[in-house]
C-alpha cells in the first residue's frame, strides 16, 4: 500500500508567491498524514483565470485585453523560478513526490503546465497541456508530445492529463502505453459529470485516478477581475469535485465540494494487474492488427541555430 493525497486548495489570484505559501502548507499536512504523492489542481500556482473573457471578440484585441493578460503574464512562473524552488525544497525536506500544476512562463508565452518534484526535490518533467479548451486558447501555447512521458514515483508509473486532455481518446492511449499506474487528472472541471468521466478512465487505463481541481469564490480574485458570470462576492467560480478512483472504478476518496481540503487514499499497487486480467486497452485487448497509433515525441523547436 502507498499512500496518496489530493490537494483541493485555490490560488491566491495572480500571486504566485502566497499562492506557494499554501502549496508549502498542504504539502506539510499531505507529510504529516504519511501520504508519499500529492497531487495539486491546474493551474494552481499561477491562476485558473475562471470567467474572465480576455475582452477579445473575433477581430479584435482591446486594450483591457492586453491589460488583463499582462497581469496574467505576471502572475505565472518560471520553471526554474523561486517558487517551485521553495516548493521543490519542501518536497526534498518531507520526502514528498509532488505534482503541481503551473501556469509555465516561457518567455512571453504562457503554457498550462504539470511539473513533477521527485521526493529529493528534483525536477523531473513537466507535461505542458497540448490542447488547451476555447477561451484557453487565447492565454496558452500548445504543448508538443515531448511532454507527454510518464515517470517514476513513490506509488508507481505515474503521468498527468490536464482537464479535457482526459477527453482525447488517443492521448489516453499513449499514457496507457506507458504503464501507468498513477493517473493524474489536474483539473478546472467542477462540473457533476466530471467524476464519470475520471471513473471512465480508471477503469479504462485500470489505473488509479488522482483528480485535483481548485476551490475559488468571486471574493478570491481583484475587485477589477472582470468575470463574465458569478459576480457576487460569495459566488462560487470553481466548487471542486477532487476525487481519487481505483482501477475497478470504486471512489477511495471524495468527491469534495465547495471548501478546500487534503484527500487521501491508500493505493494498492496490485490492484492495477488483478484487475488488467480481463482488460488490457494497450495489451491483450488492443488489436494492433486493427488499430494502431504513433506518437511524435520530438521535441518541437520553432527556431533552430545551426552553424554552417
Amino acid at each position: 500500500m502507498t499512500r496518496v493525497a489530493v490537494a483541493q486548495v485555490g490560488s491566491v489570484a495572480f500571486d504566485p508567491e502566497a499562492t506557494t505559501d499554501k502549496a508549502l502548507t498542504a504539502i506539510a499536512d499531505a507529510a504529516a498524514a504519511d501520504a508519499r504523492v500529492l497531487v495539486f489542481p491546474e493551474a494552481f500556482l499561477g491562476t485558473y483565470p475562471k470567467a474572465l473573457q480576455f475582452d477579445s471578440p473575433v477581430g479584435r484585441r482591446t486594450e483591457q485585453a492586453r491589460d488583463e493578460f499582462e497581469r496574467y503574464w505576471r502572475g505565472a512562473v518560471d520553471i526554474g523560478g523561486p517558487e517551485i524552488a521553495r516548493i521543490a525544497e519542501a518536497a526534498a525536506a518531507h520526502s514528498l513526490f509532488v505534482v503541481l500544476g503551473v501556469v509555465e512562463r516561457d518567455d512571453r508565452t504562457l503554457y498550462c503546465t504539470v511539473v513533477y518534484i521527485d521526493d529529493g526535490g528534483r525536477i523531473i518533467g513537466k507535461h505542458r497541456k497540448v490542447m488547451p479548451t476555447g477561451t484557453e486558447r487565447l492565454i496558452w501555447g500548445f504543448g508538443d508530445g515531448s511532454t507527454l512521458q510518464a515517470v517514476e514515483s513513490p506509488a508507481g508509473t505515474l503521468g498527468a492529463v490536464i482537464c479535457w486532455e482526459n477527453y482525447m481518446p488517443l492521448l489516453r492511449a499513449a499514457m496507457y502505453a506507458q504503464g501507468v499506474d498513477v493517473y493524474c487528472a489536474p483539473t478546472a472541471d467542477d462540473r457533476d459529470s466530471w467524476l464519470p468521466t475520471i471513473t471512465h478512465i480508471a477503469l479504462e487505463g485500470r489505473c488509479h485516478v488522482l483528480s485535483a481541481c481548485q476551490v475559488m469564490r468571486r471574493r478570491d480574485f481583484p475587485d477589477d477581475y472582470d468575470a463574465a458570470f458569478g459576480t457576487a462576492p460569495d459566488d462560487v467560480l470553481m466548487r471542486g469535485g477532487s476525487a481519487i478512483v481505483s482501477p475497478r472504478g470504486e471512489l477511495l476518496a471524495g468527491p469534495l465540494y465547495d471548501e478546500e481540503g487534503l484527500l487521501l487514499a491508500d493505493l494498492d499497487q496490485s490492484e492495477v494487474v488483478r484487475m488488467s486480467f480481463d482488460f488490457d486497452a494497450v495489451g491483450h485487448y488492443a488489436r494492433p492488427d486493427l488499430f494502431s497509433l504513433q506518437v511524435d515525441t520530438r521535441d518541437k523547436e520553432p527556431v533552430v541555430f545551426a552553424e554552417q
